[in-house]
């Protein structure tokens, strides 16, 4: 029998937690309607961005910045800045370095802060130690093996803002860009980090950044620290970015998708389609389609396309994390485990709920982190 596919988008029965109602139409797609309702674009969206950028300008009267950026040299980070320069704010470009970035990355990077004269803060975590939590989290069975990097990149972003007393965090997510991740895929938290690495690691962490539940709220509540996504607000279309991008600062566009760092290359490219069938694509097509920036037919199309991967990444991972081509199929063919199988903050995000919509309420968690890890998670795919 076929598969029931959204006729507005391409996600179809296999999502998680999908469902479908007497239209046809995803509770996905549901979702996007009420985030474009709830984050204007155009003349309202302008006029709230420009509220947002009066007030940090105020905030920051007598400090050296109004705004955390954090940059990893992709398109999405590297427009933040330069937007953050056109409303005439003084950005701090934050960035975390797991020792696996691309020149491509470092180099879009550099472009920008120099020509932007903007000034870097970069916390960069022990070589090894990092590819020991790597290849805990790859041994321990998880899609989540990059989520390390994510943390300690949300974790970077509030350092600094302490460090410096800048109140704002700017992030370079679009949801009509990059799609709505389909609860169940993937989790990330502190505690599962710890977990996994306690489990099946050598090493302790010591330089990994990690985002502990009450220094986050110590940073949030005690320091204020709030997170906006101006993209939100913005008829924001990628393609046009890039040019943009090439033409004003000589940005060089990596290949795809979260390219520009090679754990992020391997785990979107190869880990993720390989071991768990999680394609990425159907969140960035579909995204585009209810954008009107890709159609439906093209989207069903490219879909079924392998996904591009080097496989000189392969044998650099493989020698990194000091592992045989044996070990390295025993570990892809194992049987599949998710966060439910180890220690999480999961169950305390759910405990409570209702702070946390008061928080994301005052902008200081994002309706995302609200939505997926404050809800039960009663899927049993991964």
């Amino acid at each position: 029998m076929s598969k029931q596919i959204c006729v507005r988008c391409i996600y179809d029965e296999t999502i998680p937690m999908i469902n479908f109602d007497s239209e046809g139409v995803c509770n996905y797609c549901r979702q996007y309607e009420e985030m474009n309702r709830q984050y204007p674009t155009g003349e309202e969206g302008e006029l709230i961005l420009n509220r947002l950028v009066n007030k940090m300008k105020k905030d920051g009267r007598n400090k050296k910045y109004d705004v955390v950026v954090g940059v990893s040299g992709g398109c999405d980070s590297s427009y933040m800045l330069h937007l953050a320069k056109q409303y005439g704010l003084r950005p701090l470009a934050v960035h975390f370095d797991n020792t696996w970035n691309s020149k491509v990355a470092e180099q879009n990077i550099n472009k920008l802060i120099t020509k932007l004269d903007i000034d870097l803060f970069t916390i960069r975590v022990n070589e090894n130690e990092y590819n020991d939590i790597f290849n805990s989290f790859f041994k321990a069975s998880v899609p989540e093996i990059d989520t390390p990097s994510d943390i300690a990149l949300a974790a970077t972003h509030y350092i600094a803002a302490a460090k410096y007393g800048i109140k704002y965090i700017w992030e370079g997510h679009s949801f009509r860009t990059e799609g709505i991740s389909p609860m169940g895929w993937v989790y990330m938290d502190a505690k599962y980090i710890s977990t996994i690495q306690k489990t099946y690691g050598t090493e302790k962490i010591k330089t990994l950044p990690n985002l502990w539940l009450f220094q986050w709220l110590k940073w949030m509540i005690i320091h204020k620290i709030k997170k906006y996504r101006p993209l939100y607000y913005i008829n924001y279309n990628k393609e046009e970015t890039k040019k943009l991008l090439h033409e004003e600062y000589g940005w060089q566009w990596y290949g795809g998708h979260h390219m520009e760092n090679k754990t992020a290359y391997f785990t979107n490219n190869y880990y993720w389609p390989k071991k768990f069938n999680i394609n990425l694509r159907y969140c960035v097509f579909s995204a585009l389609i209810r954008n009107n920036q890709m159609s439906r037919e093209n989207a069903l199309i490219e879909i079924q396309k392998e996904y591009p991967f080097e496989i000189e990444i392969l044998d650099e991972i493989k020698n990194k994390l000091k592992i045989s081509d044996k070990e390295f199929e025993e570990i892809m063919i194992a049987p599949l485990k998710s966060y439910r199988d180890y220690t999480t903050y999961k169950q305390t995000f759910e405990k409570l709920k209702p702070f946390f919509w008061l928080l994301y309420k005052m902008n200081l968690v994002t309706k995302s982190f609200y939505v997926k890890f404050c809800n039960k998670d009663e899927t049993t795919k991964n």
